[in-house]
């Protein structure tokens, strides 16, 4: 898709549908629309869409009137959901070339930036494997500003781009079934991409982890055919600050049976998103290798197939995690937490001085805080607020959740082994935060539980149905936006 900023008045943007912002208690007089504010079929309200033909005025074939909310709560993110919402209502009617309108304030990088992301967002389709040739696409896209608008605004259009087609990348990696994206297949991809944007790509093979001493990771993996892998991608920066090497640890679980503790056949298919947390990773790597950030930054995703295999870890088993630390296996199906065991210690080896996880952690979270919130648990409170911060910036609603030792003390309790990978069923998602807490030690660690928000189960305004993207957006601003 082509997207560009044009400085004209927008009733000379000469495209096939341009999009106009409405707000709830303001009139649009212009293009004809008087008579359908008079009939209160237009009340701004947010997502609410009205095309009108023909507009009067205006060289544009058509005009879309976008509402947008209340004016005082309008930001980024609701301008992003606004042009999503608007590309998934014009791409199905055949129009390829679409302008938006920004007036005023709303002329600047950060709004450009939003709307540039929007419209990438929206077009993203899951029908990869549907086979016809009804599959629309807009082709261009121009956000609509004032001559005089300031300067930059190229350079903010390119951003959002960039972060766009990075969270559609990782989007794509979730929606992979899992015979067509096993530990293998992600390696492979993450190599393309690092080949493709200059960063640096190592992939560490059974035999690697082996000598490593990575004996959670590999207990998860030997009950499947599919070879585990551990694949590492590094981004360097020309002038690196001193003292700062940010970590980020996804989980890459491409199918989740549960093992031996096996699932629940109703909705099983959608377990294939169970390496979102590290298709995250290498999205946000994407994007980073293009932006540029001022610290160094390596993601690290362990990637396994959990499988019911004759060779399989069985309940009771004991493995020896990287760090030495012994781990009694209470539930197979609690197999994250002891992938990113391993990954984050070898992390911490590998000279991070800062780690942030993200994974499809637990049922639990979506219990705490529905599919709205991502559960976020901190080990510091300085890089806790740094995340926050820049989830608060892109829109990527998160929560602080508690994480004190007494959840140890009472619920990770093993008579055998220095750990058990669960801690029965209360407060699951903070139990398991205090695990992989133990393999962070004492570096500060943020870990971002997306269960709930990594897949979407119904289609919405502004979104297919499938995989989300979350977090990409929040770890490109936290690594863009880092201060000594």
């Amino acid at each position: 898709m082509q997207i560009g900023i044009e400085r004209k008045p927008l009733e000379k943007a000469d495209v096939e549908a341009l999009i106009v912002l409405v707000f709830e208690g303001n009139r649009e007089e212009r293009f004809g629309a008087a008579p359908l504010f008079d009939a209160r079929e237009i009340e701004g309200k947010s997502l609410e869409l009205t095309l009108i033909h023909r507009p009067a005025g205006a060289a544009a074939k058509r005009v879309l009137l976008a509402g947008a909310g209340k004016a005082e709560k309008f930001n980024t993110a609701e301008l992003r959901r606004a042009v999503a919402a608007a590309a998934r209502y014009l791409k199905p009617k055949g129009i390829k070339h679409i302008a938006l309108a920004l007036e005023g304030r709303f002329a600047d990088a950060a709004w450009v930036s939003a709307a540039a992301e929007g419209i990438i967002l929206g077009g993203f389709e899951p029908d990869r494997y549907k086979t016809g040739n009804d599959k629309r696409s807009i082709e261009s896209f121009r956000v609509i500003v004032a001559p005089d608008a300031p300067a930059g605004l190229d350079e903010a259009v390119e951003q959002g781009r960039i972060i766009a087609e990075a969270q559609n990348f990782t989007r794509d990696l979730v929606n992979e079934p899992g015979n067509r994206l096993t530990p293998a297949k992600v390696a492979d991809a993450a190599r393309r991409m690092a080949a493709e944007f200059g960063l640096r790509c190592e992939v560490l093979e059974r035999e690697q982890m082996d000598s490593l001493g990575m004996g959670a990771l590999l207990g998860v993996a030997q009950g499947s055919a599919e070879p585990p892998a551990l694949v590492v991608v590094s981004y360097r920066p020309a002038q690196a600050r001193n003292g700062v090497h940010l970590g980020l640890v996804g989980k890459g679980v491409t199918f989740d049976t549960g093992g031996i503790s096996i699932k629940p056949a109703d909705g099983m298919e959608k377990m294939k998103y169970d390496m979102a947390g590290g298709a995250s990773m290498l999205g946000a790597m994407r994007a980073l290798a293009q932006l540029k950030p001022p610290i160094p930054v390596t993601a690290f995703i362990p990637c396994v197939e959990n499988m019911p295999g004759g060779r399989a870890q069985r309940p009771g088993d004991i493995v020896t995690a990287m760090s030495g630390k012994t781990i009694e296996v209470i539930n197979t199906d609690a197999e994250g937490r002891l992938i990113l065991a391993d990954a984050l210690t070898y992390a911490r080896r590998q000279g991070c001085t800062h780690l942030v996880d993200a994974a499809t952690l637990t049922g639990a979270v979506v219990v705490a805080l529905g599919h709205l919130n991502v559960g976020l648990f901190a080990s510091d409170a300085v890089l806790r607020d740094r995340v926050l911060a820049a989830a608060n910036t892109e829109g990527e609603r998160m929560w602080p959740m508690p994480l004190e030792d007494d959840y140890k003390e009472v619920y990770l309790k093993s008579a055998f082994a220095d750990l058990p990978n669960v801690g029965g069923r209360w407060g699951g998602a903070i139990t398991a935060a205090m695990f992989l807490k133990e393999f962070a030690e004492d570096t500060p660690w943020v870990h971002l539980d997306i269960a709930g928000t990594a897949w979407i189960d119904e289609a919405k305004p502004y979104t297919a149905k499938g995989p989300s993207g979350v977090p990409v957006r929040t770890l490109v601003r936290l690594a863009m936006d880092w201060k000594d």
